[in-house]
Parts: structure tokens; C-alpha cells; sequence
């Protein structure tokens, strides 16, 4: 079982729901360093916890220290890693990197979730599984790295966890966001501005979000998502691929006209 809580400031906070001995494990495999244990259980008291335990200090100022952490790693990685690429889009980059979903998808990877401190109105409402306190968690906890160890390690933690998604996002192009890419080459092909069409079911804290994209009066894409976001760029995804297949069929086909000595009137 972890130790209680206590990094200098008032108050201690009772054991987590799960023990951090394989958490803990994890992190010193990864940096190859120890990592200081109560500035783990700090990082993992999220702040619902910590307000029904009379207000013990929860992981917020860890957070806030990993995000700056986090940004800093990956905008210099960006930044080295492509020489030629101007700012607008080194920011596009960073972006799909540094957000909650890619931040809880990482969360995931290890089970971060199972670790966390929680009040019993998040613990009942599926709060382990929150992108956005998954998202918290894990900036905290590149925080309480980086001040257990240094700057280089908490780099190495991060490359450890974050490289495979920005080799992804390198290679996302047009992905980087869906929507404004839809809006671009619908311009080029003159169809106007999309137009998304969303609907919600379920309950507050397991909402399903259904977008469509709209081109004219023709449905060109579809997508479903926990956010109203992410069902929006799925379905501009969609669009966007069927319009980019549509001007392709086109050129091939005018290009095949043109070698058979076709010249429009």
C-alpha cells in the first residue's frame, strides 16, 4: 500500500483505492530513477477526493506544473524534429499531442485510471474513465516525475508514452483537424461552407454525441463521439475523404480524356 500524503503542505490523505506498488514500479522502470511516493498519491488525489476529506491537498499544482512540463518537451521535440515547418503548423502538431483525448488515451495505456483518488459522486458516475480527469491525472503525474527526477527524465517519460503520437500526428496532414480541411477544399471545389447537424443522447455523464456534415442539401459525412468535438471531426473526416476521392475521380478522368485527344468546347 502507498504512504500517505504529505509534501509540506497541511493535511494527509488516506491510502488510494488501489495500491501504486506496480504504478510506482512502472515509472522507476521507465526514468530509471526512484520517484518520490508521496508526491505520486499527491498527484492522484484529484480534487473531489480531497474536498470530502476536508479539503486535503489534492493534484491540481502538480497538473498545472506537467502541462507546462509536457509542452515544453513536445514543442522542442516539434521544433527540432521539423526545421522546415513554419509555425501555424508546428502548432497544429503540438496540438494533437498535447490535449485531454490524446492525454487520456495515454492514461489508458497503463491503467492510470484504477489509481486515482476519487470522491464517491465521481467514483459513481464512471469517473475513472473521464477523459478529462484521466487528462488531469496524467499531467500531474509528469509532474511529480519531473520534480522526483529532472527535466531530462520527465522528457524520457514522456518520449516513453508520447512518441508513437507524434509520429502519428506527423503523418496526419489534413487530420490535424478535420474541419478546417473540409472547409478548405470544399472552397476549392465551390460548395460553400459545411454545415454540421448534432444530436445528443444518454445521460450527463455518458453522453453520445452524433454530427453530420452537410454540403449543399447532401449528407457527405457522418461521426459519433463523447464530445461534440469529436463526432464533428469524425464526420468532417468522412466528407473530407469523400470530396478528396470525388476530385480525384475527376482528375483521372480528365486526364483519360485528354489523351484521348477530348478538348472541352
Amino acid at each position: 500500500m502507498g504512504s500517505p500524503v504529505s509534501d509540506g503542505d497541511a493535511g494527509v490523505v488516506a491510502v488510494p483505492q488501489r495500491p501504486v506498488d506496480a504504478l510506482l514500479a512502472h515509472l522507476e522502470e521507465v526514468v530509471g530513477q526512484e520517484i518520490d511516493e508521496p508526491l505520486l498519491l499527491r498527484s492522484l488525489t484529484h480534487r473531489s477526493f480531497a474536498y470530502e476529506n476536508g479539503g486535503v491537498p489534492n493534484n491540481e499544482r502538480l497538473e498545472f506544473l506537467g502541462d507546462s512540463v509536457l509542452g515544453l518537451v513536445v514543442t522542442d521535440t516539434l521544433y527540432r524534429s521539423h526545421p522546415d515547418l513554419p509555425e501555424g503548423q508546428l502548432a497544429k502538431l503540438r496540438a494533437a499531442v498535447v490535449n485531454m483525448r490524446a492525454l487520456a488515451d495515454v492514461a489508458r495505456t497503463f491503467d492510470l485510471g484504477q489509481y486515482v483518488m476519487l470522491g464517491k459522486g465521481e467514483e459513481a458516475t464512471g469517473g475513472r474513465d473521464k477523459a478529462s480527469i484521466l487528462a488531469d491525472s496524467m499531467e500531474a503525474l509528469i509532474g511529480t516525475v519531473y520534480l522526483s527526477t529532472d527535466i531530462d527524465l520527465a522528457a524520457q517519460f514522456i518520449h516513453h508514452h508520447f512518441d508513437a503520437i507524434l509520429e502519428e500526428a506527423a503523418t496526419l496532414g489534413a487530420g490535424l483537424d478535420w474541419k478546417t480541411s473540409l472547409q478548405q477544399v470544399a472552397a476549392a471545389v465551390g460548395q460553400g461552407a459545411p454545415e454540421y447537424r448534432v444530436a445528443e443522447q444518454g445521460p450527463d455523464h455518458e453522453k453520445e454525441f452524433h454530427a453530420r456534415v452537410v454540403l449543399g442539401e447532401e449528407v457527405l459525412g457522418e461521426g459519433h463521439g463523447r464530445s461534440k468535438k469529436e463526432a464533428e471531426q469524425k464526420a468532417a473526416q468522412e466528407a473530407w475523404q469523400s470530396l478528396e476521392s470525388r476530385r480525384a475521380d475527376a482528375a483521372e478522368t480528365a486526364e483519360t480524356l485528354a489523351a484521348d485527344g477530348f478538348r472541352p468546347a
